[in-house]
């Protein structure tokens, strides 16, 4: 599996540990650097991305995980969940099919945020499952059939 990540200037530091974690995990990683303090210019690149099918799935940080996620969610076939816990890190995947998370370098810590990106990247939506029609629902009206 090949892994987008990027981040504004609050957390490199966060980014950099992750994208060692998950090479360590085995995944391919992508890295979009960025200097930017806006940080939806480098999120739009990130989510243009993977909803273009260059990435497989994306980590997104900033300060809080919601910026990012906000601007993410603004990219068409991308789809953010911003996660501060296990239970939301799985049922990103799970429930919501994300090809992206969002968290937050001032929100979790960095060991937190390395078993966030485990769990995330370990799942894959089961398109038989209960969910399908309302992932089938958002897809719907994201592509103007209201």
């Amino acid at each position: 599996m090949k892994v987008a990540f990027g981040c504004d200037p609050n957390a490199t530091e966060l980014k950099n540990l992750l994208m060692k974690e998950a090479e360590d995990l085995g995944y391919e990683v992508v890295d979009f650097p960025s200097d930017d303090p806006i940080y939806a210019n480098v999120a739009i690149r990130v989510a243009t991305s993977v909803a273009n099918g260059e990435e497989d799935r994306g980590i997104l940080l900033c300060g809080t995980g919601i910026g990012v996620s906000i601007a993410a969610n603004k990219v068409p076939g991308a789809y953010c969940a911003c996660v501060s816990d296990v239970y939301q890190a799985q049922r990103a995947t799970l429930s919501n099919n994300a090809n992206l998370i969002s968290m937050g370098a001032q929100v979790v810590g960095p060991e937190t945020a390395k078993v966030l990106m485990k769990e995330y990247l370990e799942r894959t939506f089961d398109p038989n499952s209960r969910s399908k029609p309302k992932i089938d629902r958002i897809c719907e009206y994201e592509q103007g059939r209201a």
